[in-house]
């Protein structure tokens, strides 16, 4: 049998809070004052497309991992939720490090603009993200309670976050900041490296940090250069 060609097109980005891939949540809905923005190419731009997605509380996004370079896909990959030192195959994993780099977030749809774009919260994409498709989120059919999740059963734990430095005065930014480092964002294999200072941007702040004792302590903060 011939295999059949196909292809995929662009229909837009997805414009978030994190301009880079460390500080990102690593997985949708955990930082649910993560907010973003779908913006769709000119050829998408059409209202008919989204008719009705505005009834629906949240949507699917299939994106395309865009950061995760030009490595070939893994036939296992380390998983940070187990510590970063196990391996489990990459199609029992979210990793991006895939045959294809497609990935796939549920986030809630919090409205839908006058020009068509969609406007979210709880993302876990970074900034300029390719957007492959939408799919309305349908609780009957994609809500399973009773689903095994393998080795990523039960919500990931959170820090204590608090400031060493003055905070930022927009309490949207202050919140998604405190939100994305309660949730640890530092690479499994460097978590008993306590006292050692990170570096990240989180919603237009320049951030540094470090975690002693289980608790993140903010040093520095102040306002992206543009």
């Amino acid at each position: 049998m011939a295999e059949a060609e196909f292809s995929m097109k662009r229909i837009g980005v997805v414009e978030t809070c994190y301009p880079e891939k460390f500080g990102i949540p690593r997985q949708p809905g955990l930082v649910k004052s993560a907010r973003g923005k779908v913006v769709f190419d000119e050829t998408f731009k059409n209202p008919d497309m989204i008719r009705g997605l505005e009834g629906f509380s949240h949507i699917w996004l299939v994106f395309v991992f865009h950061e995760a370079g030009e490595k070939p896909g893994r036939a296992m990959v380390r998983p940070p939720r187990l510590g970063g030192n196990e391996r489990r195959g990459v199609f029992a994993t979210r990793a991006p490090y895939r045959p294809n780099s497609i990935g796939l977030s549920v986030v809630e749809l919090e409205s839908v603009g006058e020009d068509g774009s969609l406007y979210l919260k709880g993302v876990d994409l970074v900034d300029g993200t390719p957007l492959l498709d939408v799919k309305p989120y349908i609780p009957f059919c994609d809500a399973v309670p009773d689903a095994r999740g393998g080795f990523v059963s039960g919500v990931p734990e959170t820090m204590e976050v608090i400031w060493g430095c003055e905070q930022p005065e927009d309490p949207e930014a202050l919140e998604v900041i405190e939100e994305s480092l309660a949730y640890d964002p530092r690479p499994a294999y460097k978590r008993d490296e306590e006292e050692r200072e990170y570096g990240c941007a989180i919603a237009g702040y320049e951030l540094r940090w470090q975690v002693r004792a289980g608790i993140a302590t903010v040093l520095k903060c102040h306002p992206q250069q543009k």
